[in-house]
């Protein structure tokens, strides 16, 4: 691996496709009333349904499917008419039916797409299908004093709904894989179909990668990495995958067709087993289910109460707020994230300003402590109350800067801190002369060096003059004062 210079990476080209796992925000799991509740005791939340007992039937959950048609909605896809459920048999101590209820060749939708930025231009990435399934439980290997030789099953998770959202093997770069999984979260986020809660399992990836030389049409054989569960640890996997293949094919070797695990204390992927194919897992349509058939009548209800997603919401605050491509972004991570800087906005009459407070300063803060922004102990009122007042020439900008962690240390209002502390700007004509008069007066050579033609030195005696008024004084308003003053 060592071997792999960035020359030789450069001649070959990566082929990468994700297939993500995402836990719908359902209170009862797909085919029963079983909670979803994360953290209970273990085989707790489990009945003969979820639990594969002879006799027990599964009937499917309408709020599942709703979520599942909101989530191919967000990505473009084409919901259809019918689709239908498969058994999908293979055998894990964590499955209990022995398979798994699944879509194959009938989804729930396809031919979706999503937008990902990156080297200042858009691509746009092919979504192949979304389909609906159940979860598997869990296998506990390590954390018992007998882990050495026995492994623990949870099937609390067992029934849990998932949608699996395959893409198209559209991604050349890791950092692209990043880009798509990164706007795919926002996205089921703010369509509210998934927290996507990667430490509690809502959101799981793995990651078919091959590569070819540049310019080849044909594919080369793929790795798929399973069940990587942080976006940091997917574009780690990727890179050492993407090398290790580049390294097997450059010394004359072949890449086999296998499924790898990523040990992310060592950055290294490792084979698990030989890949399988579609037939092995003998699927067959689901006898205990009928066909789901969405009406359209029951789509556009849906499709009415989907909310603004945040490629919408980008481009309304770049248009109409004037906002910068980044700023945009930053303001738009999280759906709480947008709500918060448009409340600012609004409260405070000035976007801009208000953007470069919620994503700079506001966030600077929260990000030191860990906190999301609805814990933010400065309200969105306030925080555009703080920006009003700079627009309104109230107070100064750096004024602000020194009220602002006041505000977020204590949740006063800026106006109580003001009166408190008296530290409204001083605008008035008379106060501010004699601060002007005094500044002058101590500093006759920088004034001979303005009146003689320099006038760079104009910015040293507004400084002066702020730090006479400790920062209070109506910058404006000294420099008129300075420049008549001066002549």
């Amino acid at each position: 691996m060592d071997l792999v210079t960035p020359e030789l990476l450069a001649k070959y080209e990566p082929v990468i496709g994700l297939e993500v796992h995402v836990q719908l925000a359902t209170r009862t799991k797909i085919f029963c009333s079983c909670p979803t509740s994360f953290g209970a005791p273990p085989n707790t939340n489990v009945c003969p349904v979820c639990l594969g007992l002879p006799g027990a039937l599964p009937v499917l959950s309408r709020e599942a499917v709703e979520l599942g048609v909101r989530a191919a909605l967000a990505l473009n896809c084409h919901v259809r008419a019918m689709s239908r459920f498969a058994r999908k048999n293979y055998f894990y101590p964590d499955l209990p039916k022995g398979y798994q209820i699944s879509q194959y060749d009938e989804p729930l939708a396809e031919n979706g797409w999503v937008e990902i930025a990156g080297d200042g231009r858009h691509k746009r990435i092919g979504i192949t299908r979304v389909h609906m399934e159940d979860d598997a439980g869990k296998s506990i290997h390590d954390g018992f004093r007998d882990s050495d030789r026995y492994s623990y099953v949870d099937l609390n998770r067992c029934g849990t709904p998932l949608i699996e959202i395959v893409s198209e093997p559209d991604l050349r770069s890791a950092d692209e894989a990043y880009a798509y999984l990164t706007e795919l979260k926002q996205t089921l986020q703010f369509a509210e179909v998934s927290t996507c809660d990667m430490e509690k399992g809502h959101l799981r990836c793995d990651a078919n990668v091959s590569v070819r030389l540049r310019g080849a049409e044909k594919f080369g054989t793929k790795a798929e990495v399973k069940n990587v569960n942080s976006f940091r640890f997917v574009k780690q996997a990727l890179e050492y995958e993407i090398a290790r293949q580049v390294a097997l094919l450059a010394g004359g070797g072949k890449v086999d067709q296998e499924t790898r695990l990523f040990n992310p204390n060592t950055g290294e992927t490792v084979g698990m087993r030989s890949k399988e194919h579609a037939h092995d897992y003998r699927y067959f349509p689901e006898p205990d289910l009928a066909p789901l058939r969405i009406s359209e009548s029951w789509l556009a209800a849906i499709r009415a109460s989907m909310p603004e997603l945040p490629a919408q919401k980008r481009a309304r605050f770049i248009e109409g707020y004037g906002l910068r491509d980044y700023d945009a972004q930053v303001l738009t991570s999280t759906r709480e994230v947008s709500e918060f800087y448009e409340t600012v906005a609004r409260v405070s009459g000035d976007p801009r300003t208000a953007a470069n407070w919620v994503s700079t300063e506001l966030m600077g803060l929260l990000n030191a402590e860990g906190k999301p922004v609805t814990e933010s102990p400065v309200s969105a009122e306030r925080l555009g109350e703080l920006v009003g007042l700079i627009k309104s020439g109230a107070i100064s900008n750096k004024l602000a800067k020194e009220i602002f962690p006041k505000m977020f240390s204590t949740g006063e209002a800026a106006s109580v801190i003001i009166e408190r502390e008296g530290l409204k700007q001083i605008s008035d004509a008379g106060a501010l002369e004699q601060i002007v008069d005094g500044v002058l007066a101590a500093n006759p050579k920088q004034v001979e060096q303005y009146r003689g033609g320099k006038s760079t030195v104009l910015g040293f005696l507004v400084g002066q003059v702020m730090k006479a008024s400790r920062g209070q004084a109506n910058p404006q308003k000294v420099n008129e004062l300075l420049k008549a003053k001066l002549g």
